[in-house]
């Protein structure tokens, strides 16, 4: 599924791209009160346990609106609750190219202190090509990658971008032509800080977030389809030829593929394929309900509204996110899906899903003089 450039997510604010090094004012803000008071900390409960890149146009960012947000609740008294779970599944192919991560607190993983034990979630799901091996070196590197930028964790999007370009151009350093780990892989990630949501994208892995059951795109899919990737890619010599990034590939952002002659140079231009992360920002208020990643196999047979519907009812039955992920998984395989499947899934409360109350529009009903004069006669025969 390509999402069009006229599709939004919430309400964008703009962004100068990686190179501005302003801070998430409600990132900061956050961060800046629970140093002061290190009592207040999200709980977490889970089922699992430098370089600028020339050749993107500038990355975008949402937040929360302002005024809804004041309207609806007082976003400062909301603390998400995070609960995990996850699954993976072949599918129908011969090798299993998918891999995932799910981190529950970051500093603690790799040993940080200087976060005064506030908790930075990560989740990834990483959709390999051409073997396992990049999907699997981005799992094992990027997230350790991102705590150790010297900007972690207070200037999080300039973190994250980096570290994306930094993972791609290690991979590159340790692979060759000879090895099994000339391949690619798409890479989408979460990290949730305190009410911050930050969702990170390169390739067709979808997050989709549930608001009182509505579902909210938070990326899109880069595909060659897309008008603005295809423009960005012609722009750097590139083509499209039956949707088909240089008639090899069918996304147009990827990390790896250094062994595909004419997608990528080491140089600040750099190639048509990009490992430039798209961001999206989101400040979550206790109407956000969860968050669900998962690699393209899952969005063959799923639209993103039908997976909150589908997870939404699953977990209003048992409220287990690792189970709802392995229900998601085998509705797609019923569903016809032939890729691999995986989908991480991210609640922000401990209790399930309430039911949605819609409630009927009312609409003033009138006829027209010749309508009524018609309706007489018929009545009168």
């Amino acid at each position: 599924m390509c999402v069009t450039d006229a599709e939004q997510v919430g309400t964008e604010r703009p962004n100068s791209g990686v190179n501005n090094t302003m801070p998430w004012p409600l990132h900061c803000d956050f961060l800046q009160n629970q140093m002061g008071n290190p009592d207040k900390q999200p709980a977490l409960i889970g089922t699992s346990d430098r370089t600028r890149s020339g050749n993107s146009f500038p990355l975008e960012s949402i937040s929360e609106d302002a005024a809804f947000i004041d309207r609806k609740d007082n976003p400062s008294t909301f603390v998400p609750v995070l609960r995990s779970g996850e699954w993976s599944d072949i599918g129908k192919r011969p090798y299993m190219e998918d891999t995932h991560v799910c981190i529950h607190d970051m500093a603690k993983k790799f040993g940080c202190s200087f976060l005064n034990e506030e908790a930075v979630s990560f989740y990834g799901v990483f959709d390999g090509h051409g073997g396992k091996g990049a999907a699997q070196f981005v799992r094992d590197h990027l997230p350790r990658v991102i705590v150790e930028d010297s900007d972690f964790p207070l200037e999080l999007e300039k973190v994250v971008t980096r570290s994306f370009m930094e993972t791609d151009a290690a991979f590159a350093r340790s692979c060759t032509l000879e090895t099994s780990l000339s391949s690619g892989t798409t890479a989408l990630t979460a990290m949730i800080f305190g009410r911050s949501l930050l969702v990170a994208n390169a390739g067709d892995c979808r997050a989709v977030l549930s608001r009182q059951g509505r579902a909210v795109e938070m990326s899109k899919d880069h595909r060659p389809c897309c008008t603005k990737e295809r423009k960005r890619v012609e722009a750097l010599g590139g083509f499209i030829d039956d949707d088909y990034l240089n008639g090899l590939l069918g996304v147009t952002r990827a990390i790896g593929d250094w062994h595909l002659e004419g997608m990528k140079e080491v140089s600040e231009k750099g190639g048509p394929l990009s490992a430039e992360p798209e961001l999206r920002l989101m400040t979550l208020t206790k109407e956000h309900e969860f968050l669900i990643i998962g690699s393209d196999g899952i969005w063959d047979v799923f639209t993103s509204q039908n997976a909150v519907d589908f997870a939404r009812r699953r977990l209003q039955d048992h409220n287990d996110a690792k189970v709802c992920c392995k229900e998601i998984v085998e509705e797609a395989i019923k569903r016809g899906a032939t890729d691999n499947l995986t989908v991480v899934l991210v609640s922000f409360h401990l209790e399930p899903p309430p039911p949605v109350v819609f409630q009927r529009p009312r609409f003033r009903r009138s006829i027209s003089a010749e309508a009524l004069q018609n309706l007489k006669f018929h009545l009168e025969g």
